[in-house]
């Protein structure tokens, strides 16, 4: 196929890499605000894969078909130099097997869990994540190898998912419906609550501050600033004062529909999009 997108060049004439990042929602944009917010030179091309949402309830069977068929196409439908697996349940279950078969850098997202035991002073993590990423092995070996010292609540949540994407389009804020969903974190009988809770999808990150009202004095770990972090390590390729002057315009993708909605624009202007065309995957 011919790309809709050749790599733009900056003033320096070096050519602005593309990134592909995929999530089954809009949940990843957190991922995107985070490295907007760093001044990574790059070009976002997001993927909102709806039409398989949520990533959190599908078998690792059907995750593995759906994100070979979706890297592969985009991998032949334009020019791609790093990709983001935006999703925790997608990044702790194929990430090995998509480095492998696909000859591209990934940057994966995971639960924060070693950051929070770090900054944990009663030693009690709470883990808000979907099902699926809760019940992985990754999940329970990333505990056991940076929280052993730690009693590790888990809350899973594909309802916070929903909820958390409706809220991106608009939305009003159920706190009803936040504090049946945190309960698990408030009723530990005679022992503290957590002092620290990893937000363990890319969609909880932007209901930080409702669930924050909710749970006053607790710290709210998300990997997006890693993840910032890691991709413009990789790409290395300028720095603020550059992107700062670049008029790059990004790309978001849905494979099913598109948000018809004026704040659903406003929201991207929020986490940083300053030109941003939104579309059907073709």
């Amino acid at each position: 196929m011919n790309s809709v997108a050749s790599p733009q060049a900056n003033e320096t004439g070096r050519s602005i890499p593309n990134i592909l990042v995929l999530d089954s929602g809009i949940g990843g944009l957190s991922v995107c605000q985070s490295v907007l917010a760093s001044r990574v030179v790059c070009r976002i091309i997001y993927v909102a894969d709806d039409a398989a949402f949520p990533y959190g309830t599908k078998s690792t069977a059907s995750l593995s078909e759906r994100l070979t068929d979706l890297v592969a196409y985009f991998l032949d439908f334009m020019t791609i130099d790093l990709v983001v697996l935006a999703c925790n349940t997608v990044s702790t279950a194929l990430l090995p097997m998509l480095r492998e078969r696909f000859d591209v850098p990934f940057v994966g997202v995971v639960p924060a869990i070693k950051p929070a035991a770090f900054l944990s002073k009663n030693k009690i993590l709470g883990l808000l994540a979907t099902e699926a990423t809760i019940s992985r092995n990754y999940t329970d070996d990333l505990i056991a190898d940076f929280a052993s010292d730690c009693r590790v609540v888990k809350v899973g949540s594909s309802e916070l998912v929903e909820f958390a994407e409706k809220f991106l389009k608009n939305a009003e804020i159920d706190s009803s419906v936040l504090k049946r969903i945190l309960a698990p974190f408030m009723g530990l009988n005679a022992d503290p609550q957590p002092d620290t809770i990893v937000l363990g999808c890319t969609h909880f990150p932007f209901l930080k501050k409702s669930m924050a009202d909710l749970m006053p004095g607790v710290q709210w770990v998300d990997s997006g600033d890693a993840v910032a972090r890691r991709v413009g390590s990789l790409l290395a390729n300028g720095g603020p004062a550059e992107a700062n002057k670049l008029d790059i315009e990004h790309q978001i993708f849905f494979t099913r529909n598109v948000p018809d909605t004026s704040g659903f624009k406003d929201t991207l202007s929020r986490l940083g999009f300053k030109r941003v065309k939104v579309s059907l995957k073709p």
